[in-house]
């Protein structure tokens, strides 16, 4: 599961593609590292058009402790099960979808440790997840992404999944609400790297 991702957000403001796609940026200097529980540059629609702005990453909820009586929060950061309570509602809803952009992401390399694999879109400075967000009243607005089954190149290092990375074609279907099960496909091992 992807828990860690680089972002450039002065890129987004400098490469041609992403500044024609976005026409509003409201941010100020988030980390080009971004970790669970962190701010990170999204990009969703509104009616003044694409606004890219910073979000929590990962959706906080309360399940129920070990112990009786007690609670433990939780942040889900990957939207794998798109019929979970926390996610069906706004899954397909257009005010609900966002652009996740990135530049480099990582795994955890397999009995390794904190060491992690990056993996990077070939021919792209700027690629994006398939993501989702919604208002919190504690954190303010927040975010996840979509995940499915891993590539041929991300499988040796994390055989459970990947995110879902969108091709620049499918940005407006996917902020459009187009069906989210229709995205859940792994982005081509070719068209992608491993970062040294």
């Amino acid at each position: 599961m992807c828990n860690h991702f680089r972002n450039l957000p002065e890129a987004l403001a400098t490469v041609e593609s992403w500044r024609e796609y976005v026409s509003h940026f409201r941010y100020d200097d988030p980390p080009e590292e971004v970790y669970p529980k962190r701010q990170a540059v999204v990009v969703r629609a509104t009616d003044e058009g694409n606004v890219a702005e910073t979000m929590h990453w990962g959706f906080p909820w309360v399940t129920k402790g070990k112990r009786p009586g007690t609670t433990k929060k939780m942040n889900t950061t990957n939207v794998r099960n798109l019929k979970s309570p926390l996610f069906r509602g706004i899954i397909n809803s257009p005010e609900n979808r966002c652009l996740v952009p990135f530049t480099e992401f990582a795994e955890p390399k397999p009995k390794a440790g904190r060491e992690e694999v990056w993996f990077t879109v070939t021919e792209a400075e700027i690629s994006a997840f398939a993501g989702i967000w919604r208002p919190d009243k504690v954190v303010g607005n927040v975010f996840a992404f979509l995940t499915c089954e891993p590539n041929p190149l991300v499988k040796p290092i994390h055989p459970k999944a990947m995110p879902v990375v969108l091709e620049p074609d499918d940005y407006d279907r996917w902020l459009s609400g187009e069906d989210a099960a229709s995205f859940q496909q792994p982005f081509p091992s070719q068209l992608m790297a491993i970062v040294d």
